[in-house]
């Protein structure tokens, strides 16, 4: 085993990993205390040293790895993420870029690459996203309609909520969210529209209790997929690692049955 092979072993081992995960959690929480002036005025000097003590290792993990793996540190998507992550705290945050120290926090997106769980879960949502794509092109056709309705209903006497397309496409998405839909909105509308829940129930319907379900269902099984081809690559890999035991196995008799053989021609 080369030098280098030995150094993205190391890098990328478990104890490795747990380290930096570690230090992710403890500089998300520093980052959390440097929002506060009166922990600033007192642990001030401590938090900002222990802020670049974890942006240097980070630093040495990239480069660590980008030795490890020379140009296929770059197939991989996550080490491309956390390059990008790390190299935004590296920009100077001074004068107008002063802006960018506040987006140190993005260190924490970190840990979607370090912890596999979390890693999975942003895989299997990457792969729902062209699923949802049909999805989300009902649910647009759908509030379209439906605000077409309620400004063509509403618009002159409840001009705030749907005095136009966009004002009644808001309104509607937070009647779908269900957040002050009846007693907010819908109530005072029917004070003055009796019958207008035959708008407004059907569209909850629609879009609270089957559409944003189908979204659930598209994820869900996108998870599903995930966790199913994870478990046929260990499975290939264990069936490989059976094969090469086999192989060894059935060496190993040919050479001892050759080693008898010899023995027995000694004796002879």
């Amino acid at each position: 085993m080369t030098f280098r092979h030995k150094v993205r072993d190391l890098i990328e081992g478990r104890r490795a990993q747990n380290f930096i995960t570690t230090v992710i959690i403890l500089n998300a929480i520093t980052l959390g205390m440097e929002t506060s002036a009166d922990l600033m005025a007192t642990y001030g000097g401590p938090l900002i040293i222990f802020d670049k003590i974890a942006l240097t290792i980070y630093v040495v993990e990239i480069l660590l790895k980008l030795y490890g793996r020379g140009f296929g540190f770059f197939k991989d998507g996550w080490n491309i993420f956390d390059t990008l992550v790390v190299g935004i705290a590296l920009i100077p945050a001074s004068g107008p870029l002063a802006v960018l120290r506040s987006f140190r926090i993005l260190r924490v997106l970190r840990l979607l690459s370090t912890v596999p769980q979390m890693r999975v879960v942003i895989q299997a949502l990457i792969t729902a996203i062209p699923g949802m794509f049909s999805i989300i092109g009902l649910i647009t056709l759908i509030f379209y309609v439906f605000a077409v309705l309620t400004t063509n209903f509403f618009q002159h006497t409840f001009s705030q909520w749907f005095g136009d397309i966009g004002a009644s496409m808001y309104t509607l998405f937070q009647i779908m969210t269900l957040e002050s839909w009846s007693m907010g909105i819908v109530r005072p509308v029917m004070e003055v529209h009796e019958n207008a829940y035959w708008i407004f129930v059907p569209f909850i319907m629609i879009t609270t209790f089957a559409v944003v379900n189908l979204i659930i269902g598209v994820v869900v099984d996108a998870m599903q997929s995930q966790h199913s081809a994870e478990a046929k690559e260990v499975e290939a890999e264990a069936h490989g690692e059976r094969e090469a035991l086999r192989h060894e196995i059935v060496s190993l008799r040919d050479e001892v049955r050759e080693l008898k053989e010899l023995i027995k021609e000694n004796k002879a």
